[in-house]
């Protein structure tokens, strides 16, 4: 079940955002280390009296811990009232037409995949992808916050050492791990038609504009990678 997927992974990742041991976090909920390995992992769904105790043990609300929302106090963020820079004609960001071309690259790539992504109808794969690219996004701003070295870092719940130790790579790893689960699981339980239709000529028609940034993603990233192997093969020899 897709609730209980959601459930297992935010109860996993904050007790590491904690910083405890199964070991500790378990006696502190008053259950075994096997049970709550065992709700980590989404092998058993606990009852209300747990997850009433993991909410008042990690402080969030029971709507975060299941996977319903995106606040940590339950607040229901509605699409509608989220501001949406890419909506507004001619905005360039300050100082840098580059810095705007990219942005609009990702923008629109990131407009193409998640609509693929909502047709499939997989809320795992949805909310894997966005933790994969929040994580991304997370970390390139906190190096660029950082960069000064005067910044109160007291603005981040992941301390310093956490964070240059690459826990954010390791939640990275994690969400991409989910993503391919819950790709996996939907062909296996839906099957691959449920999958849109996404060779070139598909993709160009159903979006003429937003293809064309994917294509700019995907063939300058291509470089970028087999230019790295090839150096890499040539310093071998």
């Amino acid at each position: 079940m897709e609730t209980n997927h959601d459930f297992a992974r935010s109860l996993s990742l904050l007790r590491r955002e904690r910083g405890v041991s199964q070991r500790v976090a378990a006696k502190d909920l008053g259950i075994s280390q096997a049970l709550l390995s065992h709700y980590e992992n989404g092998a058993r769904e606990p009852g209300l009296a747990f997850v009433r105790k993991a909410c008042d043990y990690y402080r969030v609300s029971a709507d975060f811990l299941l996977g319903r929302s995106m606040s940590r106090n339950g607040a229901t963020i509605d699409p509608e009232e989220l501001y949406d820079a890419s909506a507004e004609k001619g905005n360039v960001l300050r100082g840098s037409i580059v810095a705007t071309l990219n942005k609009k690259l990702l923008v629109n790539s990131l407009d193409l995949l998640f609509d693929l992504l909502g047709k499939t109808g997989s809320r795992g794969a949805v909310a894997a992808c966005s933790n994969y690219l929040s994580a991304a996004v997370y970390k390139m701003f906190r190096h660029l916050y950082r960069a000064p070295g005067t910044q109160n870092e007291d603005f981040f719940s992941i301390s310093p050492a956490h964070f240059l130790a690459g826990c954010t790579d390791a939640d990275m790893i994690y969400a991409e791990a989910d993503y391919l689960d819950a790709l996996n699981e939907q062909v296996k339980d839906k099957g691959k038609d449920s999958f849109p239709p996404m060779q070139n000529n598909d993709l160009h028609d159903g979006y003429p504009q937003a293809y064309q940034s994917l294509l700019q993603i995907v063939h300058t990233t291509g470089e970028r990678v087999n230019k790295a192997v090839e150096g890499r093969e040539k310093g071998k020899k």
